[in-house]
């Protein structure tokens, strides 16, 4: 028996019976409705609205560089992008937001003032970040925990990592460049970039190198060769000319390597860089291993023979035992090293060979040693950079049986005795030499020159007046000869010189090539 509720409706309009309200009454009594707004939560008078304070672009960075060549050039092109990218970059690290570290990992005291300067930075609650060598071969050190890092080949998107460290993030970009493959040389080099000498451009051709040295963390970091093209070379000394340089300085771990992994060599780069300097400007080449020079000492002569390529080399020795080299796997022997450095002294009149050494290398005895003593006494390098020896982490060096700390110190002491002794300008006293003005020293009261053969010079003229760090002001000298005296800086002997008549770039005028540097550092001539 069906109840009440379970009739059957056939048609949906049978469930409104005729009691319920029509339509147009429903209607009509939605007038008599009064809408009420909600209320809204007042604002305390004393709320504010809160801004993002931290917005990338607007912070001011310092920046400090260790090392070499190859990384200053990075640093100017981090600067640089920083730069046009809104950051101020300031020489004041007290007044700085953050502090970008750009790493040396060469010898332990570099990694020390790294190391150090981060501990500083952060006990002045400043944010931080990390480039160079030292993080890229050894990110997980305890000191580097939740810092950002740009490694060594992405130096490129140093804005992106800044970004997101002022905003408190920790960012590491420590990859490789690569096309179809085959690792690059490292970030494009058309970038921004702020040269520390405006005058000065420091190109690197190549990162990495083919060598495998026992006592080497550099390796760690830049690995194996990388060479950029000729072309993209050439075009960025173009360039460089163009914005006013007056001097080039090809860099790398081993310029003698260049090419080797593109099918091409360090000479045919030079030829075709030669053929962009323009009179007055200079090119300098920069460090290069015995091993891969020696197969092209007759090009290399004619090309330091150029007039306005220096007849300047950095071929690094280390030691003149051929054992002692054998434990570093340094792949030449010294017979190689002197076959080098005779040739170009022959062919290259006058030319300066620049050497380095390390006094201590694990295993190297009194004999070892006095073996390099006799060959500075031979050569009477005029250049000589002397390195008491760091086992550095990570190195097969660093496993070998140490020679005790006073016995390399005493080696030390010794050979730089020895370089002080002997007096390699006295012959030149008296000489006409061509130089260029490129800079300032340290104490802002001398001019900083090179000649053909790269030796430093430094000279005060009389009464020079000074407005801040401009050249504005300076004292020109009087057409057309200019008498003063210089001092190299390597081993303080001053040379009676006398600076050339030059053709100024500005106005084609002769002048003294002091004149044309500081036209083109200032864009204009100053005549």
């Amino acid at each position: 028996m069906l109840s009440s509720c379970d009739s059957l409706i056939e048609d949906i309009e049978d469930m409104v019976s005729s009691n319920d309200p029509t339509p147009h009454e429903r209607q009509s009594a939605r007038k008599s409705i009064i809408p009420k707004s909600r209320k809204k939560k007042e604002l305390l008078s004393n709320e504010e609205l809160q801004a993002d304070s931290l917005i990338p672009g607007t912070q001011k960075i310092w920046m400090k560089t260790w090392g070499c060549s190859h990384n200053n050039s990075d640093g100017e092109y981090m600067a640089g992008q920083l730069a046009a990218s809104g950051y101020k970059m300031t020489d004041d690290p007290t007044e700085a937001d953050l502090w970008l570290l750009n790493s040396c990992t060469v010898k332990n005291p570099a990694e020390d003032h790294f190391r150090n300067s981060i501990k500083k930075a952060q006990e002045q609650q400043k944010k931080v970040v990390v480039a160079g060598c030292v993080p890229q071969a050894q990110p997980r050190m305890d000191y580097l925990k939740g810092l950002s890092i740009i490694g060594v080949q992405q130096i490129d998107r140093v804005v992106e990592v800044v970004d997101e460290a002022v905003k408190g993030h920790s960012v590491r970009l420590l990859g490789q460049k690569k096309d179809a493959g085959r690792r690059l040389g490292g970030a494009r080099l058309d970038l921004p970039k702020i040269r520390k000498n405006p005058l000065i451009e420091i190109i690197s051709i190549n990162t990495g190198c083919l060598n495998a040295c026992t006592y080497c963390k550099t390796k760690h970091a830049r690995g194996d060769l990388a060479s950029y093209p000729i072309e993209e070379l050439v075009e960025r000394a173009r360039q460089s000319f163009q914005e006013g340089v007056c001097e080039i300085w090809l860099t790398s771990e081993d310029t003698g390597a260049y090419g080797r992994d593109i099918g091409t060599d360090l000479p045919a780069l030079l030829w075709r860089l030669v053929e962009e300097i323009p009179e007055g400007a200079m090119l300098r080449l920069g460090m290069t291993n015995p091993p891969y020079i020696l197969e092209h000492l007759e090009e290399m002569a004619k090309i330091l023979n150029h007039p306005r390529v220096y007849a300047f080399l950095h071929v690094p020795v280390q030691s003149a035992s051929d054992s002692v080299l054998m434990d570093m796997k340094r792949e030449y022997c010294i017979d190689d090293f002197k076959r080098v450095v005779d040739f170009l002294k022959e062919r290259v009149p006058g030319v300066t060979i620049a050497t380095d050494i390390i006094c201590g290398f694990p295993g190297e005895t009194e004999e070892d040693f006095q073996a390099t003593i006799d060959l500075v006494k031979a050569y009477r390098f005029p250049s000589l950079f002397i390195n008491q020896f760091y086992p550095r982490p990570g190195t097969p060096a660093a496993k070998m049986e140490q020679v005790p700390a006073h016995v390399k110190k005493q080696r030390t002491k010794e050979l730089s005795q020895l370089f002080h002794s002997y007096s390699p300008y006295d012959h030149k006293v008296g000489e006409r030499q061509h130089v260029l003005v490129t800079e300032e020293s340290f104490d802002s009261q001398y001019y900083v020159a090179h000649n053909k053969y790269y030796e430093q010079l430094c000279f005060l003229l009389a009464g020079r007046a000074k407005d801040g760090n401009n050249f504005s002001s300076l004292p020109l000298p009087s057409p057309p000869l200019l008498s003063s005296s210089f001092a190299p800086s390597s081993a303080g002997y001053k040379l009676k010189l006398q600076v050339l008549l030059g053709s100024c770039v500005c106005c084609m005028t002769a002048h003294s090539l002091m004149h044309v540097c500081i036209c083109a550092y200032l864009g204009m001539c100053v005549s």
